[in-house]
C-alpha cells in the first residue's frame, strides 16, 4: 500500500439534516433480517416470551450502544466513525483491526448480502433471476441469475454514490421512508386481521416463557438450564445481525450538518424507531402463525408465511417488493458510508493513498470501487451468509471496546470538548458492556463456529498493520 502524503484538492460538505442522518440509521439497520430471523429464533427459544425476549434485549443493546456513542460522535466530528474512536482511545493498531475487519468481511460481506436478498425476492415477480438456476457452470463455482443481478444492483448503487452524497441521500430518505411504512401497513393488517384462538395459543400465560427447542417436524427437546443461556446467545445472532449498522451514520460525520448535535439525535431517533417497528412486527407474526408455523416457515421467510393469512394468494408479491425496497435502502447506506472508514484509514497511511483522495463531487470514489469489488465478490462466492454468522461475535467486541472507550477517553482527555454525554453513564454503558461479555462468552462455549473464525480474521489484520506501518516509518 503507498502510504504517500496526497494533497487534499476538496472536502467534505456538509449536506445531510436530521432527518437525512435518521433515515441513514434506520434505513441501514432494516433490510431483510426482520422478514427471516424470527424463525430461527423461535426454533431455539420454542415460546412467544422468549422470542420477544431476544427482540428486545437486542433493542435495549442497541439503544443503550447508540445512546453511548454519541458522546463519541459529539467528540470527533469526522468521517471514519468508529475507527477513529477506537483509534482515539486506545493507539492506531486497535482502529486498523477494525478498519481491516470492516473492510474484509464486516461491510462488504453484509453488502454482499443485503443484494443477494434483493435478487432472491425479485425472483418472485421475475423467476428467471431464481437462485435454484445455474447461469455459469466453472466447475469450481455455479453463478446464479440471483448472484449476477446482486453485483449489478452494487454496482448501481456505487455509481450513484460516485456522483455526491445528494445522490446517495435521496435514495436513502426516500426508500427508508417507503418501506417504514410499508412495515407499518404491514403490521396494522396485520392486527385487523390476526386470529383470535392463534393469539390465545401463543400468548398463554401458562406456556408463553416455556423454553424449549422447537423442530420444524413440530417435535420439542428440553434445555438445561445453562443450555438455555446457550440458545439465547445463539438466537440474538441473527437479531444482532438485523439490527447492526445503527453505527453507520458515524462514518459519514464530515457530511452531517452540526454533527456534533444531529449524530447522536439520530442514532437516538433511529435505533428507537427500528426497536420499535420490531418488536411490532413480532407481535404480528404472533397473531397469525402459530409458532410451529413460524418455525417451520419455508426458507425461514416468515413475513411471507403471514403476508400469505393477512393478504392470501397476493402476499407473497407484497412481501417480495417490501423486501426489495428495503434491501435496496439498506445497501444505498451501507455503500455510502463504508467508503469514509477506508477514506480516514488512508489519511493515516494505513490503506491506498488514492482512497484518500475526494472527487470531483467530494465523495471518496476509489474508495467506493473497492468496497463494490470486495462485496461483489463475496456475492460471487456465495459464503457471506456463514461468515455474517461468524463475525457477530466480533462486532459486538468491537461495541464493548468501543464503549470502553468513553471511560477511557475521560481520563485519558478529560479536558476535550464533550458537546454531548453518554446517556445514562456510567451505568448503561456498564450494563451493556455485561451482557456483550455474557453474549460473547455463551457463544464461546456453546457455538464456538460463531467465534473462531471472525477472531482469525481480526487477528490476520496484526501483521497487515505492521508490513503497512514499517512502509510508512520508511516513507
Amino acid at each position: 500500500m503507498s502510504v504517500e502524503t496526497v494533497p487534499e484538492k476538496t472536502a467534505f460538505k456538509p449536506t445531510l439534516g436530521l432527518v437525512d442522518a435518521t433515515m441513514l440509521v434506520a434505513g441501514s439497520m432494516i433490510g431483510s433480517g426482520i422478514f427471516i430471523v424470527s424463525a430461527d429464533i423461535t426454533r431455539n427459544t420454542g415460546s412467544v416470551g422468549w422470542l420477544m425476549f431476544v427482540w428486545l434485549i437486542t433493542g435495549f443493546m442497541t439503544l443503550t450502544a447508540a445512546l453511548s456513542y454519541g458522546e463519541l460522535s459529539a467528540m470527533f466530528p469526522k468521517a471514519g466513525g468508529q475507527y477513529i474512536y477506537l483509534k482515539e482511545a486506545y493507539n492506531p493498531l486497535m482502529g486498523f483491526l477494525y478498519g481491516w475487519s470492516f473492510f474484509t468481511v464486516i461491510q462488504t460481506a453484509t453488502i454482499a448480502a443485503v443484494a443477494v436478498a434483493f435478487a432472491k425476492f425479485t425472483a418472485y415477480l421475475l423467476p428467471q433471476f431464481s437462485e435454484d438456476i445455474v447461469a455459469l457452470d466453472l466447475g469450481f463455482l455455479q453463478i446464479t441469475p440471483a448472484q449476477l443481478l446482486s453485483i449489478v444492483v452494487i454496482v448501481l448503487l456505487t455509481f450513484i454514490n460516485t456522483r455526491g452524497v445528494n445522490s446517495g441521500k435521496i435514495i436513502q430518505t426516500t426508500f427508508t421512508l417507503t418501506k417504514l411504512l410499508s412495515l407499518l401497513g404491514l403490521i396494522v393488517f396485520g392486527l385487523i386481521f390476526m386470529k383470535p384462538e392463534i393469539w390465545a395459543a401463543n400468548w398463554d400465560s401458562a406456556t408463553m416463557w416455556d423454553m424449549h427447542k422447537l423442530n420444524v417436524d413440530g417435535s420439542i427437546a428440553s434445555y438445561t438450564t445453562i443450555a438455555a443461556f446457550g440458545a439465547i446467545a445463539a438466537s440474538m445472532v441473527g437479531s444482532i445481525f438485523s439490527s447492526d449498522s445503527w453505527n453507520n451514520v458515524t462514518f459519514i460525520a464530515g457530511e452531517i450538518k452540526n454533527p456534533q448535535r444531529n449524530i447522536g439525535l439520530s442514532l437516538a431517533l433511529g435505533t428507537i424507531i427500528v426497536t420499535v417497528i420490531y418488536l411490532l412486527t413480532n407481535v404480528m407474526y404472533t397473531g397469525v402463525l402459530s409458532l410451529q408455523e413460524i418455525a417451520a416457515a419455508d426458507k425461514d421467510r416468515v413475513a411471507v408465511s403471514a403476508s400469505h393469512v393477512i393478504f392470501g394468494t397476493s402476499g407473497t408479491i407484497i412481501i417480495a417488493v417490501m423486501i426489495m425496497i428495503s434491501t435496496f435502502g439498506c445497501n444505498n447506506g451501507l455503500i455510502m458510508s463504508g467508503a469514509r472508514v477506508y477514506y480516514s484509514m488512508a489519511k493515516d497511511g494505513l490503506f491506498f493513498s488514492k482512497v484518500g483522495q475526494l472527487n470531483k463531487n467530494s465523495v471518496p470514489e476509489f474508495g467506493l470501487w473497492i468496497q463494490c469489488v470486495i462485496a461483489s465478490l463475496w456475492a460471487l462466492s456465495g459464503k457471506y451468509g456463514n461468515l455474517l454468522d461468524m463475525i457477530s461475535f466480533v462486532v459486538v467486541v468491537f461495541y464493548m471496546l468501543t464503549i470502553v472507550g468513553i471511560f477511557i477517553l475521560r481520563k485519558k482527555r478529560p479536558d476535550i470538548d464533550r458537546p454531548y454525554k453518554a446517556f445514562g453513564y456510567p451505568f448503561l454503558p456498564i450494563i451493556y458492556i455485561i451482557m456483550g461479555i455474557a453474549f460473547c462468552v455463551l457463544l464461546i462455549i456453546y457455538k464456538p463456529e460463531y467465534t473462531w473464525p471472525g477472531l482469525i480474521i481480526v487477528l490476520l489484520g496484526i501483521p497487515v498493520y505492521y508490513m503497512v506501518a514499517k512502509k510508512e516509518i520508511k516513507a
